[in-house]
């Protein structure tokens, strides 16, 4: 006769629970989707969120804590890893990769130790889940599953505060539109304000949602026994929050409330009933969760423990990223500090607000857009809409909406230094694999895991990767023979960032290599020829325009060429505009997907792309 799945999780766990030497607790997440430090506990007087404000009365809220990155896929990828995306090749949005052979998502590790670990019910990782992670990951997923005696760590997350829940009418707004707070960098008009106020309202309801679970836990007996932590997966779902590294879409307060039995398991920076500014990423989470159980952390975490007999001391920074945002590349990298936040734009020509079908939903996007184009912004809402600088600084003590760049002030150049300083050091010690397009990730992991490609300085010499993409995205005048020179490098990650310093300067540099960049039309890597007929198409002769298209279109064939390459390529085509016209045709009959690729990668992007190619007149 079968047995019970409760039957079985017994078996499994008895010699686990026989053996612990003592109590470990059980710990309970309830996270939810885009939003920022916006409970009322957290200081927010607008906000309405009676249930997690006790929670937080009996907890720690963690107020400087960062998501890493400022969107869903990439910053779950972080929280089940412990390890920074840029590093696993995984930092752009819903893309697959591998990790290295033998590394488990955290829960196989606690698994491993005779916890029962539930999901209900969103993964949405970057990186190819190994068996075993979870007991069960379903809308069914309940620490109630468990065998009896059984530790737990169970996850429930709430979708009602996602950014498409914002947009969702017919509203009855129950938070007045007129109170609410408009930041510095959005127009103040009517669409905006009830925006945020239905933003706030999906917070309350979220609210009651955690309130239920946290009853089913008192309801069962399990509060004096359950560490509970509570978090949104990043900023809010406002644009210029979610899917910016800025503090105001990385930061997302992590309650942790820690009851009197396990209350030796906290650390430095816990205080209970209070709040706790210690520096926190969701690249700790991982190190953490073993630490409560009793387990050191994996020698490849690169976060750190902050609670547990194994936490570590506060970090003195945090670090966050942005990549390929749905269908658009970027690459973005931050960094802060107690006070300061640092921004390193290493595409600095593309606009912050490029075109994204799904951000355009939300009526505060077309409007700030439309204002925009009426010239009714002031020069804080108009920079969205503008390109970026290379660097950029920012005083969160004096400048919590972060539109104030101090990164040319000669009053901080001590801190620009030091930040700038702590990023390249960063960079270098995760080496960050994402400094290279897309396709290269894939391509120089041959299969196998991108963090293994990228610590082999064989086949990521990182160091000439990041020396070049500093220059290359510096805007600095005067370096057209340097850039010539990396664009005849070994490694076509160099000889990427080379043509790419052209591209960004503008008319000027690219008629002055014109010869280079021709010769680059013929590179072995797509990405590099991507990069030169854009180049040329949009600022070289008149006669460069035919050749760059044919091979622009020519590689924005999905099935011949691939996802990345083809999604590399038509973002090229569309950058074009009017020049690229004679191509809507031949655009539109390309396939609308790779059915090679993983599923994740077979996404509605290519489709996006084209639709946007297909709009131009």
């Amino acid at each position: 006769m079968p047995i019970t799945r409760r039957e079985f999780a017994a078996s499994v766990a008895a010699p686990f629970v026989q053996a612990a030497a003592a109590p470990r607790p059980n710990i309970l997440w309830i996270t939810c989707e885009d939003i920022g430090p916006h409970l009322h506990a957290c200081g927010d007087d607008y906000s309405v969120t009676p249930q997690l404000d006790r929670l937080c009365a009996r907890g720690s809220i963690y107020m400087n804590a960062w998501s890493n990155a400022p969107v869903c896929a990439p910053a779950r990828t972080t929280i089940i890893s412990g390890v920074y995306p840029p590093s696993t090749g995984a930092e752009h949005m819903r893309s697959m990769t591998r990790m290295p052979e033998g590394w488990k998502m955290f829960p196989g590790y606690l698994r491993e130790a005779g916890y029962y670990c539930s999901n209900n019910v969103k993964e949405d990782y970057n990186l190819e889940k190994p068996p075993g992670t979870w007991d069960d990951s379903s809308k069914n997923g309940h620490w109630r599953n468990r065998a009896a005696g059984q530790p737990f760590f169970s996850v429930f997350n709430l979708e009602i505060t996602h950014e498409s829940q914002i947009r969702k009418r017919p509203h009855k707004w129950i938070h007045d539109p007129a109170k609410a707070r408009v930041p510095a960098y959005h127009p103040d008009t009517i669409e905006v304000r009830q925006d945020w106020a239905q933003y706030y309202d999906n917070i309350t309801t979220m609210d009651g949602q955690a309130g239920a679970i946290l009853a089913d836990l008192e309801k069962d007996g399990l509060a004096d026994d359950t560490i509970v932590f509570f978090y949104g997966d990043h900023g809010s779902g406002m644009p210029r929050s979610k899917r910016w590294p800025y503090n105001s879409g990385l930061n997302v307060s992590i309650v942790a409330a820690i009851p009197e039995k396990h209350r030796r398991l906290a650390a430095s920076g816990y205080v209970a009933g209070g709040k706790s500014n210690r520096l926190i990423g969701f690249v700790d989470l991982a190190p953490t969760m073993l630490s409560l159980a009793g387990l050191k952390p994996r020698p490849f975490h690169q976060g750190q423990a902050f609670l547990g007999p194994y936490a570590a001391p506060p970090a003195r920074y945090s670090f966050g990223f942005r990549g390929r945002m749905d269908e658009r590349y970027d690459c973005v990298r931050s960094v802060r500090d107690q006070r300061y936040v640092y921004v390193r734009n290493y595409m600095p020509h593309k606009i912050y607000g490029q075109y994204l079908a799904y951000m355009w939903e939300t009526p505060t996007t077309r409007v700030w857009e439309r204002l925009y184009k009426e010239g009714k912004l002031n020069a804080a809402q108009r920079k969205f809409w503008e390109p970026k600088p290379p660097e950029e600084l920012y005083d969160l003590t004096t400048d919590r909406d972060e539109v104030n760049n101090l990164a040319t002030s000669p009053e901080f150049a001590g801190v620009l230094a030091e930040l700038r300083k702590e990023h390249r050091e960063h960079e270098l010690k995760i080496r960050d694999i994402g400094l290279l397009p897309e396709a290269e990730i894939h391509s120089r992991a041959k299969g196998g895991a991108p963090y293994d490609a990228g610590h082999d300085e064989k086949i990521y010499p990182a160091e000439r990767v990041l020396n070049a993409a500093e220059l290359a995205s510096s805007l600095r005048p005067g370096v057209g023979a340097q850039l010539e020179k990396l664009m005849s490098d070994s490694d076509s990650g160099v000889r990427y960032w080379g043509a790419m310093g052209l591209l960004m300067r503008g008319a000027e540099a690219v008629r002055a290599s014109r010869q280079p960049l021709r010769r680059a039309l013929e590179d072995q890597a797509p990405s590099v020829r991507i990069v030169a007929a854009e180049a040329l198409a949009r600022h070289g002769d008149e006669a460069d325009l035919q050749p760059c298209l044919e091979t622009l279109i020519a590689l924005a064939h999905p099935v011949v060429n691939g996802a990345y390459v083809s999604v590399q390529a038509l973002n090229a085509i569309d950058a074009l505009g009017e020049k690229a016209l004679s191509l809507k045709e031949r655009v539109a009959a390309l396939p609308d997907a790779d059915p090679n690729a993983p599923a994740r990668a077979r996404t509605e992007y290519i489709l996006r792309l084209k639709s946007s190619i297909a709009s131009r007149s």
